[in-house]
């Protein structure tokens, strides 16, 4: 039985102050929550996030990671920086990463890779644009960015890998893949789990990212493959963000 995990991505947003007192009440909003917590403050407000969290059910992510060591990279975090502060989690490859920052394919495995060598877990993203979709290019999209990051792990390390579907056309836009939509790619990147190893396939958490709210989250929830959600927006909001995860029994 795969428990549940709602993750709140709260992007370029919150200074430390406001990170945490948001924090705090969603603590109080998730307490006996049916699945698994987690915030991904920004990278200034990490460490006072993770001394707010400590003790609590809420689990702190990254947003992002360099794959190298250290070394000449203005503007980077590594994954031992991460590990330094606390966090159990990073994000890679959000379709932001991708869009704006032109994160590829490639660079995403090699991170997804370098979380799991430094003892991070990684909630890997993957997802297609409006024009692919329309093209009829969902699966053939998605399937060859799953295929990248499955081919950076081995399969023991597979069952740690978290796997985000968010179809870019539905970040940030109201526009929501509906429950079949959403079902349908999540059951084909189960497949392509499965193709490596039925036991891991069974294991391995796909979340849900575009646009999740309140509103929609038990309908979506409710799908045989998808086993909770990357929110956005509704993530800053303590108790719209609450009533998410509480949707996620």
């Amino acid at each position: 039985m795969r428990r549940k995990l709602i993750a709140g991505n709260w992007k370029m947003y919150k200074t430390a102050a406001e990170a945490v007192a948001l924090v705090e009440e969603i603590k109080k909003g998730v307490a006996g929550a049916p699945g698994e917590t987690l915030v991904a403050p920004p990278y200034t407000s990490l460490v006072a996030v993770v001394a707010a969290a400590k003790g609590s059910p809420v689990a702190v992510a990254a947003q992002n990671m360099h794959f190298e060591k250290e070394g000449a990279f203005t503007g980077e975090v590594s994954a031992a920086m991460l590990k330094d502060v606390g966090v159990s989690h990073v994000i890679l490859g959000h379709s932001e990463r991708r869009q704006y920052f032109a994160e590829t394919d490639e660079g995403v495995a090699r991170k997804t890779k370098v979380a799991l060598d430094n003892g991070l877990l990684p909630i890997s993203c993957v997802g297609e644009k409006l024009a692919e979709r329309e093209a009829g290019r969902t699966m053939e999209v998605v399937g060859r960015q799953v295929d990248a990051i499955l081919n950076a792990a081995t399969a023991d390390e597979a069952t740690k890998v978290v796997i985000a579907y968010e179809p870019v056309w539905a970040i940030g836009t109201g526009r929501t893949a509906s429950p079949e939509q959403a079902q349908e790619v999540h059951a084909m990147i189960r497949a392509k789990v499965a193709a490596l190893d039925a036991t891991i396939a069974a294991s391995v958490r796909i979340l849900y990212g575009g646009s999740v709210k309140a509103s929609n989250a038990r309908e979506l929830f409710a799908m045989a493959d998808i086993d909770g959600g990357l929110v956005g927006g509704a993530s800053l909001k303590a108790e719209e963000f609450a009533q998410i995860c509480a949707a996620a029994g």
